[in-house]
């Protein structure tokens, strides 16, 4: 039997290796990126997938794309838009974006494809660049039963685990407030350790103490001593993009007339990082404007602190 053909769209920091698995389990793969040198680099890597100039000519070889963009704007303007991916896929394709979208926007962009006899199923992931090498990422999946099933064995390709949430666009509502709480717990982790640090604690031990604590969490586990302790700052993951995962969440919150203070204060914190740090940079800059707002270092000479 022959395997699904797939296309695959965006080859950033987790596309190009969520593509390499695919390609590796046997999957014929066609790719397009909006920059030729992510293209080249792919294509000098996996000398066996094809490159596509444009979405349309993608969509042309493919029965399932994955899209793995920076937001849902993106994604429609790469599915419908001039050259886009609408004008190649026949009836019976299904677009599987994996991007961190805006439900809404994923809703609309599903809709104008199943016009046109394409289903779209929504799984956004966790677990960051080294969940992609990986293929350990968790999938957050949204869409009905059949196209669901019909991308599963795709998505075992490249992560762990996956939780199907519901309709479409359950899985990018999920993906937001996934990033909403972990956004908190960056505040109030970074303000926890300036505390620490200015009573004369040493922060590589106080992370340690909370990691075998109830304040354990991810930014303790796989943050803390690999980018803040260390003074690398060097997350991959943009700030930018956190700042828009936390929009998508607290316009969910509006929209069910929810009021959340802490969300919703975290939110102003997290933009004014973002203004003073600019475009660009990663998410532990989130650290730094706390550190540099209260005029104390989160480092450590401890052994092990790098």
């Amino acid at each position: 039997m022959e395997k699904t053909r797939i296309g695959f769209v965006g080859l950033g920091v987790m596309g190009a290796p969520m593509a390499g698995h695919l390609l590796a389990a046997g999957y014929p793969l066609t790719v397009h990126d909006l920059s030729e040198d992510a293209e080249r680099r792919f294509a000098a890597a996996h000398p066996a997938a094809s490159v596509a100039r444009t979405p349309r000519a993608l969509a042309a070889q493919a029965d399932v794309v994955v899209t793995m963009l920076p937001d849902g704007q993106v994604v429609e303007r790469v599915a419908l838009g001039e050259d886009g991916l609408i004008g190649g896929l026949a009836a019976g394709a299904l677009l599987l974006d994996s991007s961190s979208s805006e439900p809404w926007l994923t809703r609309r962009t599903a809709e104008a494809l199943a016009a046109r006899g394409v289903a779209m199923v929504d799984a956004p992931v966790s677990g960051a660049q080294a969940g992609a090498q990986s293929a350990q990422l968790v999938f957050m999946v949204g869409g009905d039963a059949a196209p669901v099933a019909r991308v599963t064995p795709i998505l075992r390709r490249m992560g762990r685990t996956l939780f199907h949430l519901g309709p479409l666009g359950a899985g990018h509502a999920m993906k937001c407030i996934n990033n909403l709480i972990t956004a908190m717990n960056f505040l109030a982790t970074a303000e926890g350790l300036v505390i620490g640090t200015r009573a004369g604690l040493d922060p590589a031990a106080m992370n340690a103490v909370l990691n075998e604590s109830t304040g354990m969490s991810w930014v303790t586990q796989n943050h803390v001593g690999q980018r803040i302790l260390s003074r690398r700052f060097d997350d991959p993951f943009k700030l930018e993009l956190m700042v828009k995962d936390i929009g998508i969440a607290m316009s969910l919150a509006r929209e069910a007339a929810l009021p959340l203070p802490v969300s919703a204060l975290g939110q102003q914190l997290w933009n004014a990082a973002l203004l003073e740090a600019g475009r660009g940079c990663g998410v532990s800059e989130l650290f730094r404007w706390v550190e540099q707002r209260t005029r104390t270092e989160i480092a450590s000479d401890a052994p092990g602190a790098d």
